[in-house]
């Protein structure tokens, strides 16, 4: 196991997604973040099923960063209540795991 995470976020827009991706790498929260657009989400809100296009972020960090990650990302995304779940890394190359520790160290 190392402290690596993946955290899932989608965004409403692509705007709202860069200015969320370049909070998070000028504070060194995440190392890499790839941005999925097209992404169809329905969910249940206030009640109903609603449909939306958005943007998937898929962002590459640190358990040991995940406060900071969540604050930031409340601090600085459109909704209300935003998508914000983090899956532990059980392993990965450890060459890209040393890198992404150094970007957010």
């Amino acid at each position: 196991m190392t402290d690596a995470i993946v955290v899932l976020c989608t965004c409403p827009d692509q705007t709202s997604a860069d200015l969320l991706c370049e909070q998070l790498l000028n504070q060194r929260l995440a190392a890499c973040i790839n941005q999925l657009p097209g992404v169809t989400s329905v969910y249940r809100w206030q009640g109903k099923v609603e449909r939306a296009t958005e943007i998937q972020l898929i962002i590459k960090s640190r358990q040991s960063r995940f406060a900071e990650l969540q604050a930031c990302i409340q601090a600085h995304h459109p909704y209300e209540v935003p998508e914000l779940l983090a899956l532990p890394v059980s392993a990965g190359l450890p060459a890209y795991l040393d890198w992404l520790n150094g970007e957010t160290a």
